[in-house]
């Protein structure tokens, strides 16, 4: 995938997305994390976030049906999962250049905020919402299909869901199953975010998302990188 051009801001933006918005408000929230948005005098990209995940899930669910006729849900599930996971979303976000044009507080951008894997998973699919508000489904389809395509064609064999798979792992060395727990719930009640701790015998990691399924699937994902195979 190429990465976005050298410039900042909304221009860089909409080069990036190929999209001229009619709403440029739209595309300033979507870049605005919330440490900024006083000070730009609007809101930040979190409302934007909170649409552009299920535009997101619809896209690539379509996507899935189309580009694999035969398979069930099953099949279909985990590859869904995978492919709007955050580790995947920040992957993209990283690739083409979105930390540079997200306007961060002074103050949270030295402490490397912006290339939190939260907050460039998150901005991707604020840009997303930002689209669909915009120029409509079809539009935010294109720029989805584009920045994705890779990793759509490289899933030739359905991932394993991250919870099934770190089961599976505790099952074999007749470990106790997986143990989630909830260490923080903050944000409003429309976009909620979990941080949840899953532990394994000795071994544990923490997974942040917007719902706790979610956050339980990303603290799974990071205890299997870290476990020995």
């Amino acid at each position: 995938m190429r990465r976005a051009p050298a410039k900042s801001g909304d221009d860089g933006a909409e080069i990036l997305l190929g999209h001229k918005f009619a709403q440029p408000k739209l595309l300033t929230e979507a870049l605005t994390h919330r440490s900024a948005a006083g000070a730009k005098g609007h809101g930040s990209n979190e409302r934007l976030e909170f649409i552009g995940d299920r535009v997101l899930g619809l896209i690539v669910a379509e996507w899935l049906i189309e580009r694999f006729p035969n398979e069930r849900e099953g099949a279909l599930g985990p590859r869904l999962a995978a492919l709007v996971s955050r580790p995947a979303l920040t992957v993209i976000a990283e690739t083409h250049g979105l930390a540079a044009l997200l306007a961060v507080a002074p103050g949270e951008s030295k402490r490397g905020v912006r290339e939190r894997s939260t907050v460039l998973a998150d901005a991707l699919e604020a840009l997303i919402g930002a689209l669909y508000l915009d120029g409509g489904l079809a539009v935010a389809r294109d720029f989805v299909r584009r920045v994705m395509a890779d990793v759509v064609d490289k899933q030739f064999v359905p991932p394993k869901d991250p919870k099934t798979a770190l089961q599976e792992w505790a099952l074999k060395r007749a470990l106790a199953l997986p143990a989630y727990e909830v260490l923080e719930q903050t944000g409003p009640s429309h976009a909620p975010s979990f941080i949840i701790r899953v532990t394994v015998g000795d071994a544990s990691a923490t997974g942040a998302a917007g719902s706790k399924r979610a956050a339980e699937q990303e603290a799974a994902t990071a205890l299997l990188g870290i476990l020995p195979p």
